[in-house]
């Protein structure tokens, strides 16, 4: 579904991305770990086309995406839906306003159909009755659901998860994993999830990824990741500050 060829990106003189390779199957919910800094949300952000590469190819469903011009771009991403770190609302709309704001401006469905869209997406979500309330109102939990909510309006075939457990507690951090799951169960999407939540990690992942030092450096499912003999990986996902990457 989607192919990341030698992918290099670098901003002035930093070097984020120094060839990333990695490809995400059908269906399955793809997780990439790493250390904060290590490019995770700016390699998130080439599979949308919101960052162009430097050098390498960015492949969706055949496509190369990676040199579209907008107008072609627009249509391959109506594949994708993308969950913010931070939920990314809109404080001065209420959430059923929030949900259909891409279904209002880019769809030509009635209004009544866009509500219906949006009261199936938030129940999806387990959001019954706050379509009327203000994101002032809802909890950081709450709050992820909306833009998950959101983000499966439109029905995509891809799932972007940029820290969907970021700033929540650990209970309803669960509650977004379970949720992650449940909707590739029900929806059959295809999902990145990029998170520092190595126990989320475990919980929603076919396969995962570690990013380090500008690319990846081993790809596996959960068992094999907690089993590899890659220090660098075994560091992380044990979390000791003692190891080869400096705690910085």
């Amino acid at each position: 579904m989607i192919r990341i060829i030698n992918l290099h990106k670098s901003f002035g003189p930093k070097k984020v991305l120094r060839g990333v390779d990695l490809e995400v199957r059908k269906g399955e919910t793809m997780v990439v770990i790493g250390q904060s800094g290590s490019g995770k949300s700016v390699l998130l952000k080439h599979l949308i086309g919101l960052i162009k590469p430097d050098r390498g190819q960015v492949f969706v469903d055949g496509l190369e995406i990676s040199r579209l011009k907008e107008s072609e771009l627009f249509r391959t991403m109506k594949k994708f839906g993308m969950v913010f770190q931070g939920a990314a609302l809109f404080d001065s709309l209420t959430v059923e306003k929030n949900v259909s704001f891409g279904l209002e401006r880019y769809t030509d469905y009635p209004p009544q159909r866009i509500k219906e869209i949006v009261l199936e997406s938030l129940a999806k979500v387990g959001l019954k009755n706050v379509e009327h309330l203000m994101p002032s109102e809802l909890s950081g939990g709450m709050k992820k659901r909306v833009g998950l909510a959101r983000a499966i309006a439109y029905r995509p075939e891809i799932i972007l998860y940029d820290e969907p457990s970021t700033g929540i507690d650990p209970i309803r951090a669960d509650a977004i994993n379970d949720m992650i799951n449940l909707l590739r169960q029900e929806m059959n999407v295809t999902s990145v999830v990029i998170t520092h939540d190595m126990a989320g990690a475990f919980k929603v992942a076919d396969r995962m990824a570690m990013l380090c030092g500008g690319r990846i450096i081993q790809v596996g499912t959960p068992e094999e990741i907690r089993a590899s003999s890659n220090e660098f990986v075994q560091q992380f996902i044990q979390g000791h500050a003692n190891g080869p990457i400096k705690a910085v």
